[in-house]
């Protein structure tokens, strides 16, 4: 599919709408996801009787950060600062929240961004086809509830160590689930599986592979980065500075809202984090880890490294130590004598254990730079502790009961005792290491071309622009789409 002008093939396209026309599927558009007061008043109602996680198709009008539990209907960007009291820092970090959307993790935007643009251009046949989704964790999820949503069937591809309450979660939203070996970083392995199945399939599946996916950037170029604009324009005083934004690499598209940061404020820095145990940007490394949602031992094809400007590994230790300090009785009353303010601390839950990473990793990189309370720093708490209670219960069993000398240990080592270790500031020639990784995965086991490698390195002003600025492009498409269904209409 091209990305300046997508080829749209007519006729799959129009049996896609009369689908949706059935089952009364209305598509929204990525402006409305920016911006619900955009949404038709009729629809906002509506929404205000349906459950966040229920499987109803106007759920996709939920796809952004700005969801309101209370009232049903649409707020403010959904976020909590975290303060010095907690951090021990003097810049301010601000983290998007990612439990508010669908499915409990943001994921449901990269993998509509991924899918919806090949339904409303007539690419995915939602009848004879399933979409593959393989993931190392909540992408899956999110492929799955946006496609039982949009009429379309799955199949998720995970480790087989992921939590177990991903898999109960998949197999009962009704998706064909397939385990494969290892933790984390065991991201080959999800690639031999697709390639498998699309030598056995062949066109009855479609694999919707996050790593090399542009639409999971533009997602969040798109939504994620105008999210966090709007989030400093209201918190930001005179004086105040957007610092950076800080995101596990992961799939690579949740940094991608850091392109869209620095077109507005270019003195802002994108920080990539991820796990010590498998330093891949780091140290060309590999190995296990158990930061759950961040996978690695490669850099993903949309991985805009040209605009990367530090790597921060964090020790999954940390990240761990984090889990029980934030979410045992004991640890939130150790910080709460720690002048930690009580409304926060019972907010801690709301961070993953990818989420404690990523605020390790903004801590660090706040001590790297020296930054202050005139600095803010932005990161994502992708998604929260209720999707890891089958941890804290096995870090329950294997530690036993958490006490308060656990939770001083854990304050003073593994959060004020982060320290500017294992960071990377980058270079030109540090960013041309780490985008060379690619070949190896890309080119060499997955067939890629290495001119389109070379030009997203030597292109790269154009390149990457030409593909994160696609939404208004596709929000024409689904205008169209939904006029050819007559969904706008269903009741």
């Amino acid at each position: 599919m091209s990305f300046i002008a997508p080829e749209v093939n007519r006729k799959q396209a129009a049996i896609t709408a009369e689908l949706c026309h059935d089952r009364g599927i209305i598509v929204p558009t990525f402006a409305q996801q920016r911006d619900p007061s955009l949404i038709p008043a009729d629809i906002r109602e509506r929404l205000k009787g349906i459950g966040l996680w229920d499987l109803h198709p106007l759920n996709l009008f939920r796809i952004t950060w700005k969801n309101d539990l209370a009232t049903g209907g649409f707020g403010e960007v959904n976020c909590i600062e975290i303060p010095p009291s907690l951090s021990g820092v003097r810049a301010r970090i601000i983290g998007l929240v990612g439990k508010f959307f669908p499915t409990g993790a943001h994921k449901v935007g990269a993998t509509f961004g991924c899918l919806v643009p090949r339904l409303v251009t007539g690419g995915f046949d939602p009848v004879g086809q399933k979409a593959v989704w393989p993931s190392t964790g909540n992408y899956c999820r999110g492929g799955a509830f946006d496609a039982a949503l949009l009429g379309c069937e799955s199949v998720a591809i995970l480790p087989e160590e992921m939590s177990q309450e991903r898999f109960e979660w998949l197999k009962g939203i009704g998706s064909e689930v397939i385990a494969t070996p290892g933790c984390e970083s065991n991201v080959k392995e999800i690639y031999d599986k697709c390639h498998e199945l699309q030598s056995q399939r062949g066109d009855q599946v479609v694999v919707l592979n996050q790593f090399d996916e542009f639409g999971n950037g533009m997602w969040h170029y798109d939504v994620t980065g105008a999210a966090i604009l709007e989030v400093f324009a209201d918190a930001a005083g005179s004086a105040d500075r957007l610092a950076g934004f800080v995101s596990s690499t992961g799939s690579a598209g949740t940094i991608a809202a850091g392109d869209r940061l620095k077109e507005e404020h270019p003195e802002a820095r994108v920080i990539a984090g991820e796990a010590l145990q498998c330093p891949t940007l780091l140290m060309n490394g590999f190995g296990g880890h158990r930061i759950e949602g961040i996978g690695d031992k490669h850099v993903p094809w949309i991985h805009n490294v040209r605009n990367t400007d530090v790597v921060v590994a964090v020790d999954d230790a940390d990240a761990m130590a984090l889990m029980r300090l934030f979410n045992e009785d004991a640890g939130r009353e150790f910080l709460r004598g720690r002048g930690v303010p009580s409304n926060l601390v019972d907010k801690l839950d709301l961070l993953g254990i990818s989420g404690m990473g990523n605020l390790a990793a903004a801590i660090k990189a706040a001590q790297w730079f020296e930054l202050n309370e005139n600095d803010i720093l932005f990161t994502v708490f992708t998604d929260s502790m209720e999707l890891y209670g089958s941890r804290l219960e096995a870090a329950r069993r294997e530690m036993g009961p958490y006490t308060p000398t656990n939770a001083e240990v854990d304050f003073n080592v593994h959060l004020r005792g982060l320290k500017t270790d294992s960071m990377l500031e980058l270079d030109h020639w540090s960013r041309r290491r780490i985008h060379n990784l690619k070949y190896y995965t890309w080119v060499e086991q997955q067939g890629k071309d290495v001119e389109e490698l070379n030009e997203q390195w030597y292109g790269f002003r154009s390149y990457w622009p030409a593909r994160w600025r696609m939404s208004d492009t596709y929000d024409r498409l689904i205008d169209s789409f939904n006029a050819m269904s007559g969904a706008s209409g269903v009741q």
